[in-house]
């Protein structure tokens, strides 16, 4: 898909920016190859929600994350979080044309593709918040991305018996919200009052 590819090409290139290394070793700056891990690690202990393996599983199959620091790792876990959101939007769509739902359920699938519409555009503006290091305005976005995932899910939960196609990609958009949100306060906190 256009779409996909355009948004993980410009952030590779934005990304790219943020894994040079600094001279000054630092929480912010400093590499660690094992800073995926430690990270997840700290995220999984300061949450019950938090999924310590999807956080692993996610990040350490990107090189990159091999090599960066924490920016680097937020930004890798919001873009993987919008490369689900635009996948999700465009297989709603497909879905809503295949004649393959009820009404009730086509109502629902219907919300979501609005929802995950939103999710797109609240993900590249959080992005950005983030690259201008307005954390809380992240912090925010982030938190309304996650809730479509969860509203989206609770739709299809309001009739009994009705499954959502969409569980799995409700679950990791959330927990790839989830994974950037616990590392920006991770780096807030790295950072300083300032830097909020």
């Amino acid at each position: 898909m256009w779409h996909s590819s355009f948004f993980t090409l410009s952030f590779y290139c934005i990304f790219f920016l943020l894994i040079i290394p600094r001279e000054n070793f630092s929480p912010v700056t400093g590499l660690s190859v094992d800073l995926v891990n430690t990270t997840c690690k700290q995220c999984a202990d300061k949450s019950n929600v938090f999924n310590y393996d999807f956080c692993l599983t996610s990040l350490q199959p990107i090189p990159t994350s091999h090599v960066t620091n924490l920016k680097g790792l937020a930004l890798i876990a919001m873009e993987l979080a919008l490369e689900n959101v635009t996948n999700t939007f465009w297989s709603i769509e497909k879905m809503l044309t295949s004649g393959q739902f009820d009404p009730y359920a086509l109502g629902c699938l219907k919300d979501c593709f609005e929802l995950y519409g939103d999710g797109v555009s609240m993900l590249v503006n959080s992005i950005r918040a983030f690259l201008h290091e307005q954390y809380d305005a992240a912090n925010v976005l982030l938190s309304a991305v996650m809730e479509t995932a969860s509203t989206c899910e609770e739709g299809f939960k309001e009739k009994e018996g009705e499954v959502c196609p969409l569980a799995k990609e409700n679950y990791n958009l959330f927990q790839l919200g989830d994974i950037a949100l616990c590392i920006i306060n991770l780096l807030s906190l790295a950072l300083g009052p300032k830097s909020s």
